[in-house]
């Protein structure tokens, strides 16, 4: 592939008006990729080393110069994103909060995973070796910021903290959509970096819009990892790009989810009205520009199913239509909606009040039956916004069916009463095949930074469900295991020699 290194200048775009926001920023070159690889390879051994206190209090001084930053961080992102100021500040609490549970992580040590089988000499037939078993950093690890999170998912966000976690250093490619939020974040790390003395090269930034940049980096050879938030074909781009190269590297990528809700009898006949509400607010927060987004219900035909979808139409109708991010995902999202309202096998049942056709988009709700749901696989596809699909079930066997046709979730929710407990049972492992997280009685927008939470799910939810964007559990991704067989005391890492702090297991049992 034949790139430019021109430089070249853009700008942000308010979303709320469509003008362009000053001042503009020089986009990056293949020159600069190369460069700011580089840099991150020579930090790579250096970081790597530093030790769990050098590198949880790097990871708070980050958390501490993006709250130096103030309001003007905030205006900015509103400005760049559409999204309000307490939404916002929302996030900023978010994103420094996991910061500091990566920074609390590194001091535990238990993510060093350390296992040690001592040796047994006298053992027969074979005697046994000393083994000592750590994980170690892959390498420099190239992030990309995700448009709908201009915070949380992006320069700082949780790939970044992960990360920088396990000693890797990052190499942020900007979302084109925030430049000016972006740029304000990576100073912060930047000054986070020196203020700490962390190696130079730790943390890189590149910006600008196109693709050249983003398949630079990811087909540098010194990038060992990859962490992504975004479309499905964005991400399977990367994945290709990632496994084309002469040494193949991971990719973890966030793609696609409709995120089933499933509405059980005993809740919808007492609780129908209710929840039609209730889900009219996740689906419509953020002006359903969520990765949890309530894209498809899934429930029995009933009157607690008329209920359900009388309220929700209703409410929805009164939804007055939010800025979405870019007016790229704006007109996406008109021509998915268009779609849905066009299928003969769908009944559009509300939308909500007009938009401006510069930067909103009504919210509709759409409603079909499980057998044409089934018959057409388009209807199961994400529409990223405020748009769902109720599928009216015609029992329970169909119901389970089409949980079964389904592809991989990031969430999926059971709505229930205790009434209902026998016939969800059966349907909680179809759940566990195909989602990352389940939940009852509650709405999947909304994702807790915490050590329990998985954010992810199989493909095409992620590009690999074994790993989680949210939560301690993501430094994993860009670690890997080395075992260390009969090295004398002196050349082990300190945290594997006889008596260091860190926690272990010796004989598979904690010590």
């Amino acid at each position: 592939m034949a790139y430019s290194s021109q430089q070249e200048t853009f700008h942000g775009i308010d979303a709320h008006t469509g003008e362009r926001l000053e001042p503009g920023f020089s986009a990056s070159t293949i020159d600069d990729v190369a460069a700011v690889c580089n840099a991150a390879a020579a930090a790579f051994d250096a970081y790597r080393s530093t030790d769990a206190e050098a590198r949880a209090s790097f990871l708070d001084a980050i958390g501490e110069e993006i709250m130096a930053l103030g309001d003007a961080l905030i205006e900015r992102a509103s400005r760049e994103s559409g999204l309000p100021v307490a939404r916002l500040t929302g996030e900023r609490g978010r994103t420094v909060n996991q910061l500091k549970l990566f920074a609390q992580t590194v001091r535990d040590g238990a993510w060093l995973g350390i296992r040690i089988d001592p040796a047994l000499p006298d053992r027969q037939p074979l005697p046994r070796p000393d083994l000592r078993m750590r994980k170690v950093a892959l390498g420099p690890v190239a992030v990309f910021g995700a448009s709908n999170f201009p915070l949380a998912f992006s320069t700082a966000g949780g790939d970044t903290a992960a990360a920088l976690a396990a000693g890797c250093p990052v190499v942020v490619k900007g979302h084109p959509a925030h430049p000016g939020t972006d740029m304000m974040v990576a100073d912060a790390i930047a000054k986070a970096a020196q203020r700490t003395g962390m190696p130079d090269g730790v943390f890189g930034h590149l910006r600008g819009p196109g693709n050249e940049i983003g398949a630079a980096l990811v087909s540098d050879p010194r990038i060992a990892a990859v962490g992504f938030t975004g479309s499905r074909a964005g991400g399977l781009a990367l994945v290709q790009l990632a496994n084309a190269r002469d040494v193949p590297i991971p990719v973890f990528a966030e793609m696609s989810s409709v995120n089933p809700v499933v509405l059980m009898p005993a809740a919808l006949a007492r609780r129908g009205a209710a929840l039609g509400e209730a889900f009219v607010g996740s689906l419509t927060m953020g002006a359903g520009q969520f990765c949890t987004n309530p894209g498809l219900v899934l429930a029995i035909e009933g009157p607690g199913l008329d209920s359900f979808a009388a309220a929700a139409a209703e409410k929805l109708r009164q939804h007055a239509p939010q800025p979405m991010l870019t007016s790229g995902i704006r007109k996406a999202f008109a021509a998915g909606t268009a779609s849905l309202a066009a299928n003969a096998s769908v009944t559009e049942l509300a939308a909500g009040l007009e938009g401006d056709g510069v930067a909103r988009e009504m919210a509709r709700l759409f409603s079909t039956s499980g057998a044409e749901f089934l018959a057409d696989q388009a209807l199961a596809a994400e529409v990223f916004g405020a748009s769902s699909l109720i599928v009216r079930c015609k029992d329970a066997q169909e119901l389970a069916t089409i949980l079964e046709s389904l592809e991989g979730q990031l969430t999926a929710t059971l709505h229930l009463d205790d009434a209902d407990s026998d016939a969800a049972k059966p349907l909680v492992p179809i759940l566990e095949r195909k989602a990352g997280r389940i939940l009852a009685n509650g709405w999947p927008t909304g994702v807790e930074v915490a050590h329990a939470m998985v954010h992810g799910g199989p493909f095409p939810a992620t590009s690999d469900g074994r790993s989680t964007s949210v939560g301690t559990l993501a430094i994993e991704r860009f670690l890997r295991p080395v075992c260390y067989q009969d090295l004398p005391e002196a050349l082990l890492p300190p945290m594997l020699r006889n008596g260091a702090p860190e926690p272990r297991l010796v004989d598979g049992k904690p010590a």
